[in-house]
């Protein structure tokens, strides 16, 4: 099969077998759904890879029904393939073929919905990664979600479920309003809804209010779905009930392209009619960066339960990457894409790992856990090292995407980025080193024996397991594997760096989209990698293991420091736990103000 005739399959395939499915269950056995199910992401993955490896010569782009441009008018819809794109499809895919071989013992009464909507679930993401149109960016959005709300309440019985998937319903429906909303806005002034005919109408005159109003709109729609604060609310909710495996494909994949739609669109649409005003854009950037980091990272700290630590984290990192943009270089960017990809293995499997515990004990409480995790001590070595991991330690992944963007923010004289990014990594890094110390080693004070009740919830499989199935331990490995190498992988910087510096062309873009003219896009030849930032990155792990350490054994510590630093921490995290409120009312009235904020910060620097 040709290549050109590839890039529909990673949506076509796993839509089709879904529909297939549906169709079918009731004369399929369980096994042979399972089985269906995981060769088909499977399947989706190895596309994905292909079109991964020829994108590396220049963007593939794919004219659906022969609609080709004419005159530099797009006449059809296109899929435009680059490595960035097809990256994080084939990222979904792996995660996805992950979740679904771990549940292959995890749900025994999951019947054919699951995959299904998994199937969906991962259609959509590889839609919305390989699309060159906007509104059909939009569509794959829709379908994205319609499946995510589904998978968080998909336990109907429990309200805690239903809440959960409730708000996170009515939040990505209003981004999903305002992105709408924008797209109309540059549909009514381009007259387009091509990504690449948009960008070069856009660029024949200078912005108006109604270019930055756009801006803002499609930025903060999409900036809920990414979690970026104060539009991050709803994802804690969202995994503390989702199913555990659900929560994989949601921190290690779904947020992170909620922030590669902002990007996409704004380098495709934006960086042309905006190119005068990026020293104006990236304090900003770097600003919302630096809230998200900070709010996440302190929060993750505070949680005893695992989801919602690990959700909190996913946010803090969020910020991480958006700071890593917010450069608007090659190097930011690419160090950006190498940390999405390294993180959303290692969170991947913390989660998975995650769900080997509430299967066991029937709890993810740190304090119902305390000691329980020394009958596991495999699944111990493993949620070590994806602490580790998480923290940034060489040679995880992490530590070379951070080490990019440290030196893409210093060699713009932003040096306080580094000092940023160690919190994010301590401070994550060290919430989940705290839970190893005290699940797996038992060490530190059990806060139940002060009289609070014992958090249970029930098991997602009804049968008790003796030992931990093999299916559930070894995708936990293999992400942690996969994350390592992603770091060892001697060409994988540099041809990052070029596949950056390629995305951040948006004149490339549009003729190589609406002339046919690739060589543009080949232009730009690969950069030099920067230093490895070795030392940072052990310097951030090292204060991950103190700050662990500090939580575990806090009451060997003289009775005046432990005084102050509560008087010092404890009105500021009470006032951020009042403010993740759980109610979806408070959730709404802060995207309202986040978008009026983004709006009029965007009118004072670029009016």
């Amino acid at each position: 099969m040709s290549i050109n005739a590839l890039p529909p399959l990673p949506v076509v395939l796993p839509l089709s077998v879904a529909a297939l499915l549906i169709a079918t269950a009731p004369r399929l056995p369980r096994r042979v759904i399972d089985l269906l199910a995981i060769a088909t992401a499977l399947a989706v993955a190895i596309l994905c890879a292909l079109l991964l490896v020829r994108s590396l010569d220049g963007p593939i782009v794919y004219w659906f029904g022969g609609w080709l441009p004419r005159d530099g008018i797009a006449l059809g819809i296109s899929f435009v393939i680059d490595p960035f794109g097809a990256g994080l499809a084939l990222l979904a895919s792996v995660l996805v073929v992950a979740s679904l071989i771990f549940t292959w013992h995890y749900f025994d009464e999951v019947g054919v919905l699951f995959p299904v909507l998994t199937l969906t679930f991962l259609g959509a993401m590889a839609g919305f990664s390989l699309t060159g149109d906007l509104f059909n960016l939009f569509v794959f959005f829709e379908l994205m979600s319609v499946a995510a709300f589904a998978l968080t309440g998909y336990k109907i019985e429990e309200e805690e479920a239903l809440m959960g998937a409730f708000n996170f319903g009515v939040t990505n429906s209003i981004g999903a309003f305002l992105v709408l909303t924008g797209i109309g806005l540059l549909y009514g002034r381009t007259g387009a809804l091509n990504l690449a005919q948009m960008g070069r109408t856009l660029a024949s005159a200078p912005a108006d209010g109604l270019v930055i109003g756009a801006l803002v709109l499609i930025s903060t729609g999409f900036a809920v779905k990414a979690a970026l604060v104060p539009f991050h609310f709803w994802l804690a909710d969202a995994h503390a009930v989702a199913p555990t495996p659900v929560c994989v494909l949601f921190s290690g994949v779904m947020v992170e392209l909620g922030l590669y739609a902002v990007l996409r669109v704004y380098w495709t649409v934006f960086a042309g009619v905006l190119a005068a005003h990026e020293d104006r854009l990236r304090p900003l950037l770097l600003a919302a960066g630096s809230l998200t980091v900070l709010v996440g990272g302190v929060m993750c700290f505070a949680q005893a339960h695992l989801k919602r630590l690990l959700a909190f984290s996913t946010i803090s990192h969020m910020g991480v990457f958006l700071m890593g943009t917010a450069c608007l270089t090659a190097d930011g960017l690419a160090g950006t894409g190498l940390y999405v990809l390294a993180h959303g293995l290692v969170k991947g499997g913390l989660f998975l790992a995650a769900g080997i515990l509430l299967n066991r004990f029937e709890s993810v409480d740190e304090n119902v856990l305390r000691g329980r995790g020394k009958l596991l001590p495999a699944v111990g070595v493993l949620f070590t090292l994806g602490a580790l991991g998480l923290s940034g330690l060489p040679p995880f992944g992490t530590w070379t995407g951070k080490a990019l963007i440290e030196d893409a923010a210093a060699d713009l004289g932003f040096h306080g980025v580094s000092v940023i990014l160690f919190l994010s990594s301590a401070l994550t890094g060290g919430a989940v080193l705290r839970v190893c110390g005290a699940v797996f080693l038992g060490w530190g004070h059990k806060e139940n024996e002060e009289g609070k009740t014992p958090k249970y919830q029930e098991k997602e499989t009804k049968k008790k397991y003796t030992r931990t199935p093999l299916v559930m331990i070894v995708p936990v490995g293999v992400l942690f594997l996969l994350a390592l190498l992603a770091g060892l992988w001697p060409t994988l910087k540099s041809e990052t760096v070029r596949a950056a510096a390629r995305f951040e062309n948006p004149q490339g873009y549009a003729d190589g989209v609406l002339e046919g003219s690739a060589e543009t896009l080949l232009a730009v030849g690969p950069k030099q990698p920067p230093p490895s930032g070795f030392l940072s990155s052990v310097t951030a792990t090292a204060g991950a293991v103190v700050l662990a350490l500090t939580a575990l054994f806090v009451r060997r510590l003289p009775q005046s420091l432990r005084r102050n630093a509560w008087r010092v921490g404890h009105p500021a995290l009470a006032v951020l736990r009042t403010l993740h409120s759980g109610y979806v009312g408070d959730y709404v009235v802060w995207i309202i103000v986040g978008v009026a904020m983004l709006g009029g910060l965007c009118a004072w620097r670029f009016g």
